[in-house]
């Protein structure tokens, strides 16, 4: 974690508003803090002690919160940019304050695990004893309120500005709603803190929690974006729930939990239907349990006797084990399991009881990729509790266990809306309720199935995994939770009486991924190579055109020869939102919204999009990386030096820190083109993961030292002579064929256009015939298809 800020307390004159209090009981008296106590120690003239009390410290002002969904000047990744006024506690940082650091850690002892720019355990502790500013703490008091609410956060920054008291603290934000919680929480902490008053972490922290659960990807999601930005393809969050885009434009594929886009609804439907899936697994020799559908509980008992006893009762499309009640052989049973089951689905269904555990084995392409299996819980009474108060001291106790998705077992409940009717109806098998006491040593059976968290992946037998993938394909789905029940998985199904009794679309991958026994398995990570091969990204070549001249008019023509090559393409820029030629939005395009649209449509094959400084500070950049970015300037647009100046950026100088975001996000194969003539944009060359192309217009003696030292070490520039542009690498020179009659004003491009558009074209691998012919024939001045007049610009 780095430094927030590089100042160090000093002894000085205590400031205002304590200065004036101080100066009560005569002149020339001191103050010194005393450890450990909310009092300041004077001595007088005569140098007696006095004992007064710590005036109560005003609350930091948020004076603005900023959500960087994109790559900006801080990281890569989404961020909560806050801007504080510390007022008063300016003149108090954390060594000056009586106790402060005491009841800090006290509130928050896991922050010795903070580095902080020390670079080591206790490193934010040995600030804070050497003094450190209030904004500072705040950073570090916000990380950790998120770490302990189980969204651990690494990141974090703080920065004075050029007005005195006034900082910006960012910190990592994976969501924006529960990274403002967490700031309004750790703000109340922090005052509480220093104002030695009470504060309760224990409550905060399960608010936060409950923010994240309601605002963040449920596991089975978070592990499958996880295991995408382990291969380093994007994502982009579609909804407020589960649906994510994986990968941008045409090479995107889509996930909705465990569902992916290639998850036909035909096959969902199917499963859905347990009847219907049973038929058509058995037509191709799968072993399903018999079975029929009922619609009334004395029919149910008729469809036992007739297929033999004991059996299942189960809802037809009902899911995760609601309703299903096992190994029933009494008709009052029987009966009763036919009224649960009918309020947990449309219709029920009586089948044989297989005899055996239940196991979860999940298919993802064809291939059996991990498998649990099932345990029935007990409990053993004492003579003295109830089953209720055996199941929560025995069962629910467990670690385990728990009412979100972040547990792989859940909660046994016996009362209340929330009570499992199946248990329920189990327990009145055995002659009990919940609030009956059960003998000392007896052994009560409270729950069948709920329970598959035992990971048995390494001992499925290869015709088990046959037979299920076998059933995955008749029903249609390429990601499938297959339900077994078999007395022992390493063999094969006909040979021990075991089946397969459902098949489930969008399964849950939580017992894969924590296991209540057994080693996790990597579940997210095959299904996007289920969804992606080995040699797809998901990614489609991005443009960023970034400066202040003629921004629009390079993202237009270098969007034009990307069309020339045969790609649809997106164009965001000042001029509005393109696809292809037709405008879409004659807004300004060059904002994250708009080149957000252009990333989730599915026709895009490349993008260009136009940015610019008070973008990137505004919200970042709209993807995560790019093919080609192009820089341009470093010039103060006038008409953006208001916006900029609420960034606290005054003057040109304070650019290269903003726009070298564009260049820090090439990919390791993409290029970054420069213009040399710009002494501040031909100093981003270095941080380019990628390769550099620099262009210079007419005379090139500006960039001559640039070009010269670039083309010495075989480096590529576009250069710009007598109207012909020219392509160099190293020291072999193409100029371009004549650029046609520059119909419809082609011939007034300005030489800066010609050469940054040729050089982004040439680094995307187009055709130097193609260029020539593209530029020759760019109309800039006409108005493209369907394009409003109100849109146009130069």
């Amino acid at each position: 974690m780095r430094v927030a800020d590089s100042r160090r307390s000093s002894a000085g004159t205590v400031r205002p508003p304590l200065a004036a209090w101080l100066a009560s009981p005569g002149a020339g008296a001191v103050a010194r803090p005393l450890r450990g106590h909310n009092r300041v120690l004077l001595a007088d003239r005569a140098g007696a002690p006095i004992l007064a009390p710590m005036s109560k410290k005003d609350d930091i002002r948020l004076l603005r919160v900023n959500y960087l969904r994109g790559p900006n000047v801080w990281t890569y990744r989404s961020v909560l940019e806050v801007w504080l006024d510390l007022g008063e506690l300016e003149d108090w940082p954390s060594n000056r304050l009586p106790g402060f650091n005491e009841r800090l850690v006290a509130l928050l002892p896991a922050l010795i695990e903070h580095h902080c720019g020390v670079g080591e355990r206790g490193g934010f502790l040995q600030r804070l004893t050497e003094g450190t500013w209030a904004g500072h703490v705040l950073e570090h008091v916000v990380i950790e309120l998120l770490n302990l609410a189980g969204m651990p956060t690494g990141f974090g920054q703080t920065r004075s500005t050029s007005t005195r008291g006034v900082y910006r603290m960012v910190f990592r934000a994976r969501d924006e709603q529960v990274a403002r919680e967490a700031l309004g929480l750790g703000h109340r902490l922090l005052m509480a803190a220093i104002n030695d008053e009470a504060f309760d972490v224990p409550a905060a922290v399960a608010r936060l929690r409950d923010v994240i659960d309601d605002c963040y990807l449920g596991p089975s999601t978070a592990c499958i974006v996880g295991a995408a930005t382990d291969r380093r393809i994007p994502h982009i969050r579609l909804n407020e729930g589960n649906l994510v885009q994986l990968g941008y434009g045409a090479a995107q594929r889509r996930i909705w939990t465990a569902e992916s886009d290639r998850t036909g609804a035909i096959a969902e439907g199917i499963a859905r239907d347990k009847d219907l899936t049973k038929s058509l697994l058995k037509a191709v020799g799968v072993p399903v349990p018999e079975g029929t559908v009922v619609d009334s509980a004395e029919a149910a008992w008729e469809a036992a006797e007739d297929i033999g006893l004991p059996v299942v009762v189960k809802p037809s499309d009902g899911n995760h084990g609601r309703g299903v009640t096992l190994d029933l052989s009494e008709r009052a049973d029987i009966e009763a399991a036919f009224h649960v089951a009918q309020a947990h689905g449309s219709e029920v269904i009586v089948e044989r009881y297989l005899r055996g555990q239940e196991h979860r084995l999940l298919v993802v392409g064809g291939q059996v990729v991990a498998a649990a299996r099932g345990d029935v819980a007990w409990v053993t009474g004492d003579g003295r509790a109830s089953v209720a108060a055996l199941v929560d001291a025995q069962i629910n106790t467990d670690p385990r266990r728990g009412v979100t998705e972040d547990f792989p077992l859940g909660r046994i409940h016996l009362s209340g809306p929330s009570a499992d009717e199946v248990v329920l109806l189990d327990l009145q098998r055995q002659g009990l309720a919940p609030d009956s006491v059960p003998a000392a040593g007896r052994r009560v059976l409270v729950q069948r199935n709920g329970n598959v968290a035992v990971d048995c992946t390494d001992e499925v037998h290869p015709e088990v995994a046959h037979a299920v993938t076998l059933a995955a394909r008749v029903v249609g789905l390429d990601i499938a939770g297959i339900d077994v029940v078999a007395t022992d998985i390493g063999r094969p199904l006909a040979e021990q009486g075991g089946g397969i009794v459902e098949v489930n679309a969008g399964p849950g991958l939580l017992m894969h991924l924590k296991p209540a026994q057994g080693s996790p398995r990597p579940v997210g990570q095959a299904i996007v190579d289920h969804l992606f091969a080995e040699d797809e990204s998901g990614r489609i070549p991005i443009v960023g055109v970034a400066g202040s001249r003629h921004g629009a008019r390079i993202a237009r023509l270098v969007a034009w020869l990307v069309h020339l090559s045969g790609r649809h393409v997106g164009l965001a820029c000042r001029d509005g939102l393109f696809l292809d030629r037709r405008c879409i939005d004659a807004g300004d395009g060059a904002r994250y919204d708009a080149a957000h649209r252009l990333l989730m449509n599915r026709n895009v094959q490349a993008a260009v999009i136009q940015t610019d400084a008070c973008a990137i500070l505004d919200d970042g950049l709209a993807y995560d990386r790019c093919q080609v970015a192009v820089v341009t300037d470093m010039a103060l647009d006038p008409a953006q030096r208001q916006a900029l100046a609420r960034h606290d950026v005054a003057g040109a100088e304070q650019l290269p820190r903003v726009l070298r975001t564009q260049v820090d996000v090439v990919l390791g194969d993409g290029v970054a083109v420069l213009n040399a003539g710009d002494a501040a944009v031909a100093e981003l060359a270095p941080l380019c993961d990628g390769d550099v192309i620099f262009y210079a217009t007419e005379p090139e003696a500006a960039a001559s030292a640039v070009l010269a030292a670039h083309r010495a070490a075989g480096g590529r520039a576009v250069l710009l002579r007598g109207g012909r542009v020219v392509l160099a690498t190293g020291s072999q020179e193409q100029p371009l064929a004549e650029l046609g009659a520059r119909r419809r004003g082609a011939a007034a491009l300005p030489p800066e256009v010609l050469a940054a558009s040729a050089a982004a074209a040439w680094a995307l691998g187009i055709s130097p015939d193609l260029i020539a012919a593209g530029i020759g024939t760019f109309d800039d001045e006409a108005a493209p298809a369907s394009r409003p007049a109100a849109a146009r610009a130069g």
